[in-house]
């Protein structure tokens, strides 16, 4: 009789480090990746790099931005879902990929199932840019021109399902005109072509648009958001011209859906500590973002509430992947 207790003393003992193993084993022991659906120099390659060395400091490990462009960051939101669930892998997700792309066109992942929400890391609007050289300075110019032309006008985004993609379906759509969608593997290549005036416009990022906008070789025509950023006072929304337009952008981090709770848990209390640091939020600002955030339940309720959104603007404007 007395053998028995101890018997079962020790199995509990036995079992207790395997209920912690997943808490014990943070950092992972496998090199972190944050995986970015865009090509360096973009927006959200930026803002991940920011976040990624701060984030390695305070963890004691480095963490590596691994950048998977293709098909508007649908690749790599793919390839996470279904990757590595011991913790080593993060993904800086997107507007597009988790909210838009899956409505529209066929993808190999259910952002609601199968990748797990952790925080959601930066906001901002895009913002309408054009080439100096097409001499359209402002929102009214450029379309006016497009009704003029209908078809001529073309404008990049980051890739199909994007929130540059939709910001231009709106616009089509809200003011009546047709613009034609060219799309990307990430900001960087997007901006490269529009400089070189082989695009009229672009729906373009703040980090990557606002140097050339200091520098004047492009022309900020509107802002995409609500309201006009601190960094862009002085140009105004779309909405300020068509009442109703709304097409801000967003950056969150997600893992893939079957990482266990502990260690998801965790990157929330690690990620948001980063966002929170006041220089992270500093350097993000300077590149036109903003830090955001927020517990994993947050997240989870904003990712299914902008699905919700996107699927009924798709179906009602009738939006495809061409």
């Amino acid at each position: 009789m007395q053998r028995r207790p101890l018997v079962l003393a020790a199995a509990l003992a036995a079992c207790l480090p395997l209920a912690g193993a997943y808490a014990q084993e943070f950092p992972p022991k496998r090199p972190v990746t944050m995986v970015v659906g865009f090509a360096a120099g973009g927006s959200a390659d930026i803002a991940a790099r920011i976040i990624a060395k701060k984030l390695g400091e305070n963890i004691g490990q480095s963490v590596v931005v691994d950048n998977k462009p293709g098909a508007g960051g649908n690749l790599a939101h793919a390839q996470v879902a279904h990757g590595a669930t011991d913790g080593s892998v993060l993904l800086f997700g997107s507007i597009g990929p988790l909210s838009i792309s899956p409505h529209f066109m066929k993808v190999s992942y259910d952002p609601l199932k199968d990748l797990a929400p952790i925080t959601m890391g930066v906001t901002f609007p895009n913002v309408l840019v054009v080439p100096a050289s097409k001499g359209i300075k402002t929102l009214g110019e450029f379309v006016a021109a497009a009704k003029r032309e209908p078809g001529k006008l073309d404008f990049a985004s980051t890739g199909p399902g994007s929130a540059a993609h939709l910001a231009g379906e709106l616009l089509n759509d809200i003011a009546k005109i047709d613009t034609v969608h060219i799309p990307y593997k990430g900001g960087a290549p997007a901006l490269q072509d529009v400089l070189g005036g082989r695009v009229s416009s672009f729906y373009a990022a703040p980090p990557t648009a606002l140097p050339h906008i200091e520098s004047g070789k492009l022309i900020p025509l509107a802002t995409t958001g609500l309201t006009r950023p601190a960094y862009l006072p002085n140009v105004p929304t779309v909405a300020e011209s068509y009442p109703g337009f709304n097409a801000t952008n967003w950056y969150a981090f997600v893992a893939p859906g079957k990482t266990p709770k502990p260690l998801l848990d965790r990157w929330n209390i690690e990620l948001v500590k980063v966002l929170n640091a006041p220089d992270v939020r500093a350097n993000l600002l300077k590149h036109g973002q903003t830090a955001a955030p927020t517990s994993r339940e947050e997240l989870a309720k904003f990712i299914s509430t902008e699905n919700e959104k996107w699927s009924r603007i798709i179906r009602e404007r009738k939006i495809t992947a061409d």
